[in-house]
């Protein structure tokens, strides 16, 4: 990615610059100043907590469609109706998130996710597929309102020079409720069945709503200038393109996740095709905390040790580690040494997501920060169901080692493009 010229000021430049070059002494690490924050520490908890429940929630969600159906297609389709709304909406939830109170916003879509998810549950009880897919679909619509405002919420918490460790907390708790929810999730799925996990999943989303009540509205104004009405909703498109370092971030993301990430989606199938492990099974909730605690990690070590280094270069090699760990993973036939293996993957995954992210959230102004993120959110979240129906019929008609291979070459090309200036 290219470099960027920054001032030498007291000001939120500067400290990119302490970040990136370490030529100032921070007293204390970048996520621990963020956590001393009182509204971060409280909606940060609120998060982990709902987290949990939405891990809990995905993990029996992918292992349920694969057991009713035993059919790739069904599982891509099913992650489709989750990550799809991404696409199809984040576009209106950054304009909103710029336009009203991201805390409001916040409530009122978590709110929505409860109330798909009670749907979900029932629908999951009664075995009905088409009324499953519905009930997503208006759970992942949730999601796609609430994520751009929660992204340009965060860095409304803390100081600007503790944004890394802002995002890197962030990271850190969604990645640990990727390690505890499964867990979770992998022993009450055979003991009360999807729908109890649904149901209780529900109920986690009052956390999040509780805290948006417990903490202090930041100041919020709504932005005044550029484009208006319909226009608006591409202007992210028009700020990407005129800052090089966002728009270079946001092409290595969308095609990162297309063509590298539908194994996250596709787990279940190679549990239990190559690795010879049951998806409603304590073994394959242990693999999936295996893989997110790899992701803790990854995410973490942004805000620590790797908080001084340059986030672009750290990016680059990310995307390298990962297609070698991909392949390694790719080539596995016994459970054995998958559980280390998807740990590595865990980790190289989302120290490469969390540099990119933190990179792109160092390059915006707080003002267009919403319609910004909303472009992260269909990039992240948005192309991983289209990457996914891509991917099931090429599972279905070869092998899902196919699909985890083109991933192979796709992040090993990115790591390529991601490093030219």
């Amino acid at each position: 990615m290219p470099a960027v010229d920054r001032a030498q000021e007291p000001t939120f430049e500067h400290s990119v610059d302490v970040l990136e070059e370490g030529d100032a002494i921070i007293e204390v690490s970048a996520a621990r100043a963020a956590l001393a924050s009182r509204d971060f520490r409280v909606i940060w908890l609120g998060a982990f907590a709902s987290n949990v429940g939405t891990w809990m929630q995905n993990v029996t969600l992918g292992a349920f469609a694969w057991d009713l159906t035993h059919s790739p297609v069904f599982v891509s389709v099913t992650a489709l109706a989750q990550l799809g709304p991404m696409l199809l909406l984040s576009l209106v939830g950054g304009v909103l998130a710029d336009a009203m109170d991201r805390r409001k916003l916040i409530m009122i879509a978590q709110t929505e996710q409860l109330v798909a998810s009670i749907a979900l549950a029932v629908m999951a009880a009664q075995h009905n597929k088409a009324g499953m897919l519905a009930a997503v679909f208006a759970v992942g619509i949730g999601n796609a309102l609430n994520a751009p405002a929660w992204g340009a919420l965060l860095p409304s918490m803390v100081e600007r020079r503790h944004l890394a460790g802002a995002i890197s907390l962030n990271s850190t708790q969604m990645n640990a409720s990727r390690v505890i929810g499964p867990a979770i999730g992998g022993l009450l799925y055979p003991a009360i069945g999807a729908a109890g996990v649904f149901g209780i999943n529900a109920a986690t989303y009052l956390f999040a709503i509780a805290t948006m009540f417990a903490i202090a509205s930041p100041p919020f104004s709504p932005a005044t200038t550029g484009p208006r009405g319909v226009r608006r909703l591409a202007d992210g498109f028009r700020i990407a393109r005129r800052l090089p370092v966002v728009r270079r971030v946001l092409v290595t993301l969308v095609l990162f996740s297309l063509l590298a990430l539908p194994f996250i989606g596709q787990m279940p199938t190679i549990a239990s095709t190559d690795l010879g492990i049951e998806p409603k099974s304590l073994a394959y909730g242990l693999l999936y905390t295996c893989f997110g605690l790899g992701a803790v990690t990854g995410a973490l070590s942004i805000g620590t040790f790797l908080a001084r280094q340059d986030l672009r270069r750290v990016a680059q090699l990310g995307l390298a580690g990962f297609s070698i760990v991909l392949l390694t993973f790719a080539l596995l036939s016994n459970a054995g040494p998958a559980y280390p293996v998807a740990a590595m993957l865990g980790f190289v995954y989302f120290a490469t997501i969390t540099s990119l992210s933190t990179v792109l959230q160092e390059e915006v102004e707080d003002a267009v920060r919403g319609r910004v993120m909303a472009l992260w959110q269909m990039g992240f979240g948005g192309m991983v169901p289209i990457g996914l129906m891509i991917a099931g019929p090429i599972a279905e008609a070869t092998s899902i080692r196919v699909v985890l291979l083109y991933g192979v070459v796709a992040a090993a090309g990115l790591s390529w493009y991601s490093g030219k200036q």
